[in-house]
């Protein structure tokens, strides 16, 4: 073959093979989408999680024994020998649980996780009882005299539309129930999509689509898929995993939330993880820091599976921290996130189908 028809063969296969790399990265992006939106939708505040939960179990593959503990946690073991590598993801959102009912009708709330109060001031809201449907509320404004609107509010009030203790019992509303904002998933230009609770059903989506597409013939020791309860507030899920594990652990990998400067107003000196640009080894937060080998190595083993990766330190802590009495070192993943713990985050799909193709390669060869 002469030398041009070699260069003109060479670019045929080029253009034939561009839209199926193209069709290729759709289809997984697709895929991470559907398991993401399944998940998003499912109203799941601290200590209520349950019907996440439930969720994640539909979508286990067959071959998987999931338990769930006395926390609430779910479990999937798979492999065997060794010292079990862990991931967590948690199950839970940030919310507001109902402390008072005061003679007025009108609910006392106190919040669920960290967040700036204000962005749930004046915005529909639905109680969740446990049985049946939500009960549609609003969160009432502040009112007139009390503040500047860009301070933080003393109080959140929730307002079911009654006028009196008794009428709000008479709709099933209990202290001890939770309230949030309807939500819901919004697929935004190229793939960018908005919503809330991204925190962290993309963390249970990467597990997900990383424990469908296992290979258990690689597995050399045996990894346990945690997905965790009550995070938000204050680890309380991954504490008790990780009594009941001990010292057994080779190491655990919280993932969850990369909380990214890579927004219009922030500044770009602190917590940069471009969005689209892969998923996230998060070697330092205000709960962990990552032993540097564990991140080097991290990143040769994404280097050769080809997973785009990035490094950052943020804010915020993770549930692997709650491993660290234990010895157990923390190598916290996530994948980087716009306006964290606000009713409309921004994450990009790309990123979830790194951050489950790096779970599966952890799992499978590091």
């Amino acid at each position: 073959m002469s030398p041009r028809a070699f260069g003109v063969a060479i670019f045929a296969l080029a253009v034939a093979a561009a839209p199926v790399r193209a069709w290729a990265q759709g289809n997984r992006t697709a895929e991470a989408e559907r398991v993401l939106r399944s998940l998003v939708e499912i109203y799941g505040p601290s200590g209520m999680e349950g019907a996440v939960r439930a969720a994640v179990e539909r979508r286990l593959p067959a071959w998987a024994s999931p338990e769930t503990d006395s926390a609430g946690n779910l479990w999937v073991r798979v492999g065997e020998g060794g010292a079990p590598v862990v991931f967590v993801a948690h199950l839970d959102e940030i919310g507001f649980r109902i402390t008072a009912i005061h003679d007025d009708g009108s609910l006392e709330l106190a919040r669920l996780g960290g967040f700036f109060p204000s962005l749930f001031e004046a915005q529909p809201a639905l109680v969740h009882t446990g049985s049946g449907p939500p009960v549609p509320a609003v969160f009432r404004p502040r009112p007139p005299g009390a503040g500047s609107p860009t301070r933080t509010p003393e109080a959140i009030v929730g307002d079911v539309g009654t006028t009196s203790r008794a009428a709000t019992d008479a709709l099933g509303v209990r202290v001890g129930h939770t309230m949030t904002m309807p939500k819901r998933y919004v697929r935004l230009a190229g793939t960018r999509v908005t919503g809330r609770s991204f925190d962290d059903r993309v963390g249970s989506a990467a597990l997900l689509l990383a424990v469908n597409a296992l290979d258990r013939s690689r597995l050399r020791h045996e990894v346990i898929f945690l997905w965790s309860v009550r995070e938000e507030t204050g680890l309380e899920g991954a504490a008790v995993a990780a009594r009941a594990l001990g010292l057994t652990p080779r190491r655990v990998h919280a993932v969850d939330t990369f909380v990214s400067a890579d927004s219009p107003l922030e500044l770009p000196a602190f917590g940069v993880a471009p969005l689209g640009d892969g998923a996230v080894v998060r070697a330092v937060d205000n709960s962990a820091v990552a032993p540097a080998p564990l991140v080097d190595s991290l990143v040769a083993l994404a280097a050769a599976r080809r997973i785009p990766l990035q490094l950052g330190a943020t804010n915020g802590g993770n549930d692997g921290s709650a491993f660290a009495p234990w010895g157990v070192p923390d190598v916290a993943i996530a994948w980087p996130l716009r306006y964290s713990h606000s009713p409309a985050e921004v994450a990009d799909l790309r990123d979830v189908v790194a951050l489950g193709d790096l779970v599966r390669a952890i799992a499978e060869e590091w």
